[in-house]
């Protein structure tokens, strides 16, 4: 049985990697990266001499052979991406579930990561979170994604592309309203910005040319304000006229009017008397 490593790598500095991770890649017996050019650049920075081999989502099935062959020689191979840990985002699900599937070991090996980091910094609620990576590219399904968050209470993270940047913040804000958010650019480089403010505030600062890898950190839905007494009484008629029991329509609205459920009980009951 043979060990696959799924190695984290730094997100931007080249500093934000672990002693582990560093032996881990010095003593495998294959490095497969998503961009072997990169990858080379933390190598030698860390004087590690092994030649990594490429693997992105336009080869991946042809190289698990290889991977395969040399985990059933029970030897041990490590992966790694372009930056933060494999598959979030990036390519490599098929060779782990093919690994898996033949039995080998599949251990990670936990580092610097783009979507924790971004949480850090935002000044918004990080528990609870969703992690939505890249938004579909064509609209119907984009629009489809955001709505089915729309009134959810988690704060959402996603990656998005400068280029598509000013579009998405503008699309976040029409369909989730004008929440409050962050854009973290270049966490960890040189010219790292972690930009605060509404949606459309920040669509608006970032007019124009932007550069860098992104992070936008969305706040959750806010709680529904509870219903008043007038608004209480429209939503009990409602329901007393579509025919719901007396209990069942108690038991909806005590909660959405911060209310105990015997109070709204009897409220239910007295409409439903004064209106028969």
């Amino acid at each position: 049985m043979g060990t696959l490593y799924l190695v984290a790598t730094p997100i931007g500095n080249l500093e934000d990697v672990t002693l582990r991770a560093l032996r881990v890649l010095r003593e495998a017996d294959r490095v497969f990266a998503e961009d072997t050019r990169r990858t080379r650049k933390l190598l030698d920075r860390h004087q590690i001499a092994v030649k990594p081999m490429s693997l992105h989502s336009h080869n991946e099935a042809a190289r698990i052979e290889t991977a395969l062959a040399v985990l059933a020689g029970g030897g041990e191979v490590a992966l790694v991406s372009d930056a933060g840990t494999p598959l979030v985002s990036d390519p490599g699900g098929r060779l782990v579930a093919a690994a898996l599937a033949a039995e080998h070991r599949v251990v990670p090996v936990p580092g610097a990561s783009a979507v924790l980091a971004a949480l850090s910094v935002a000044g918004l609620p990080v528990e609870p979170f969703s992690f939505l990576g890249f938004l579909p590219r064509k609209a119907g399904p984009r629009r489809a994604v955001l709505t089915a968050y729309c009134g959810r209470p988690e704060t959402l993270v996603i990656f998005e592309s400068p280029r598509r940047l000013v579009g998405t913040l503008r699309e976040l804000a029409d369909v989730l309203g004008d929440r409050p958010a962050c854009v973290a650019r270049e966490l960890t480089k040189l010219h790292e910005e972690a930009a605060r403010g509404t949606l459309r505030e920040l669509a608006d600062r970032f007019e124009g040319s932007v550069k860098g890898e992104i992070t936008i950190v969305v706040a959750g839905a806010p709680e529904p304000a509870p219903l008043g007494a007038a608004d209480l009484d429209v939503a009990i008629r409602a329901r007393i006229a579509e025919g719901r029991p007396v209990s069942a329509i108690a038991s909806e609205l005590a909660a959405a009017a911060g209310l105990p459920r015997r109070e709204v009980y009897a409220r239910v009951l007295a409409l439903r008397d004064a209106g028969s």
